[in-house]
């Protein structure tokens, strides 16, 4: 598929987007992109917000980080059912229930122990909006090495004072589902805990889901999400090895 095919507003999905390909990893359809040899013992686990693991610019960063040597793994967690907001009819409280991050979070473990069946011992894992919520769950526990949450979906006091691991949150400073505020109120608590490291950020004058759902053609747009990007990376550098 070609670049303008991928990139076309609404995107034209394809598995034939990005440099990797689909495979079943835990049952699910999973986009799978870097090495996958032997030595692929670093692996990490991107979750998509809402609108699925086929959004090209979620592809395009799986082989961003597939390139600093990383094997990327992005399942399919919504079953092919992503939420279209351009369908009139859909009811978003009844997606939600069909969609819980519960459920994504027991699928995360599946897919995780199946990385680790292939060789692969240190896992990160980032998630976007609802994916960041099922990444904060994953980060309660030794599942991961290392957390990255933008965006992040709703989220509670308790779900942050159960971190294990070191997580980095990225929040918009436009953003009515996690506002400024209280991703800063979330840096408190984890600044208090001293076995693990944390880093929170607030990137200016961009709005929730500025790191996946931007413009290519929009130059101060891409460069606030590459530099979200770039964060993001350096977290996984650092602590998944």
């Amino acid at each position: 598929m070609s670049s303008s095919q991928c990139f076309s507003n609404p995107p034209s999905l394809s598995s034939t987007c990005g440099a990797g390909h689909v495979e079943q990893v835990g049952g699910l359809n999973t986009y799978v992109t870097g090495p996958l040899d032997s030595n692929s013992n670093r692996a990490i686990l991107l979750i998509s917000d809402v609108f699925g693991y086929e959004a090209p610019n979620l592809r395009q960063l799986a082989d961003k980080v597939a390139a600093a040597g990383f094997l990327v793994v992005v399942p399919d967690f919504l079953y092919g059912d992503p939420f279209d907001l351009d369908n009139p009819n859909i009811d978003r409280e009844s997606w939600l229930k069909a969609h819980t991050t519960d459920k994504g979070y027991e699928d995360a473990k599946v897919v995780i122990a199946v990385l680790k069946s292939k060789g692969v011992s240190a896992i990160g894992a980032a998630g976007f909006c609802w994916g960041g919520v099922v990444v904060t769950k994953l980060a309660n526990s030794t599942y991961i090495q290392a957390a990255v949450v933008l965006h992040p979906g709703p989220l509670t006091d308790e779900d942050i004072n159960e971190v294990k691991v070191p997580i980095a949150i990225l929040g918009a400073e436009i953003d009515k589902y996690t506002t400024p505020e209280q991703v800063k109120h979330f840096g408190e608590i984890l600044s208090a805990k001293s076995e693990f490291d944390s880093f929170v950020k607030i990137f200016p004058g961009v709005a929730h889901g500025w790191t996946v759902r931007y413009s290519v053609e929009d130059e101060s747009a891409v460069k606030s999400a590459e530099e979200a990007h770039l964060d993001m990376l350096n977290w996984f550098t650092k602590y998944v090895n």
